[in-house]
């Protein structure tokens, strides 16, 4: 899942410096004042629109300003009036619509529009920073919900407004992540990724991705429908040209690369995915994961010597790993397993290395217990390697122990 908690702290430190700046937007505004340029040579509508804008009457402003654009369809002042009334009004939809209409007809009124825009963006994108906030900080539920939403609310406009401003989509994408929107998310982290390539645009868009994947297919688990076996192929292959895009530009980012080789495990291209986790170790040898990861590749592969190293290794790293821990107990039952086989082809009583293996397990697996004392699957095959030890009394309290623990 997402660290919404990381996310949380990302927005607040980045729209910090924004708020910050817009503070010199709203500053430009009330010096320069509103480009109000006098009533000589106007329409009766423009004239009316100026003084209901004096009065702070915006909406009879509205009526008069549309009446003036109906009739001349020309003005560029009216557009302009009229884009800066819509602001006031909050209708942001409005205002980006009759200010490009005023810079079409003329650019007499350009900076006073460019200056309009940089103000109502602020506005809108600090409303989506204090609402976000107060959601965040509310411990009702249902309020939390209604600031969210106001959030989303006020990014949206910020993005009518401004739409080539990353700052926007990306914190549109945190607000919807927060809630666990992760679908409506999508469309902002890409345009983030598109207008800036940053790291948290690949590698948020790239969990969702990788997330949808994993859903599919469980889903076809259940299902058996091949719609969903299609769809979850099709997400992890989009996980995975993000994902090699991205390393690209962040070739050294161990969660773009994590990312990628899960990926290819799910689109079940291992081989690729054990080069992938071969170069990240080689890249960074003292990284658990990438040791952990590139161990239960060589593991699936039946590579238990390569295995058995890597665990190792990633266990000298953290000696509390217990996936690691597990893991390594696991690699030598396996060996251990396959070693007994070939002997028993082999007909060879004699040769007794496997048990050796199924010995080498046990104090991992103990190691794992105490870790995890209430895993029944663990119990169980603990119990097992007891059994092919001829330990039988530990053996029996083992399968006790798993059966107690499943009922």
């Amino acid at each position: 899942m997402l660290n919404i908690l990381t996310l949380k702290l990302k927005l607040s430190i980045y729209i910090g410096e924004i708020m910050h700046r817009s503070k010199l937007f709203i500053t430009l505004i009330l010096l320069t004042g509103l480009a109000v340029t006098g009533f000589q040579c106007a329409s009766t509508e423009l004239t009316s629109a100026k003084l209901y804008i004096q009065q702070k009457n915006y909406p009879k402003a509205l009526e008069s300003l549309k009446r003036e654009v109906e009739k001349n369809p020309q003005s560029d002042e009216g557009y302009y009036l009229l884009g800066y009334v819509s602001g006031e009004l909050g209708n942001f939809d409005t205002l980006v619509s009759a200010f490009n209409k005023s810079l079409v007809i003329s650019k007499q009124f350009e900076k006073d529009i460019n200056a309009s825009k940089k103000y109502y963006w602020a506005q809108s994108f600090n409303q989506g920073v204090v609402n976000f906030q107060k959601g965040s900080t509310s411990k009702d539920k249902d309020s939390s919900q209604i600031f969210f939403d106001k959030s989303i609310v006020a990014f949206k406009n910020a993005v009518a407004i401004e739409p080539d401003s990353a700052d926007t989509f990306k914190n549109l994408a945190f607000v919807y992540m927060t809630e666990q929107k992760y679908d409506e998310a999508v469309e902002p982290l890409q345009s983030l990724i598109h207008k800036e390539k940053t790291i948290d645009g690949y590698k948020y868009l790239g969990e969702i991705y990788y997330n949808k994947a994993i859903k599919f297919r469980s889903q076809y688990g259940n299902s058996h429908n091949i719609n969903d076996s299609l769809s979850a192929n099709d997400y992890y292959e989009k996980t995975i040209n993000l994902m090699q895009e991205g390393r690209k530009l962040y070739p050294n980012d161990s969660e773009l690369l994590i990312l990628l080789s899960n990926s290819y495990i799910g689109a079940q291209k291992i081989d690729v995915a054990i080069g992938a986790f071969k170069i990240g170790v080689d890249q960074d040898p003292g990284n658990k994961y990438y040791r952990y990861n590139y161990g239960v590749l060589l593991l699936g592969n039946n590579n238990f010597q390569e295995a058995e190293e890597q665990f190792i290794k990633a266990i000298e790293i953290d000696s509390a790993y217990q996936n690691a821990i597990y893991n390594l107990g696991v690699t030598y039952v396996k060996w251990g397993a396959k070693l007994a086989k070939e002997n028993e082809d082999k007909k060879d009583n004699q040769d007794t290395v496997y048990m050796e293996k199924y010995r080498s397990s046990l104090p991992y697996l103990e190691k794992s217990l105490q870790l995890k004392p209430d895993d029944a699957a663990m119990w169980e095959l603990v119990g097992r390697v007891y059994t092919a030890l001829g330990i039988q009394d530990k053996a029996q309290k083992a399968f006790d122990k798993a059966d107690a623990l499943r009922k």
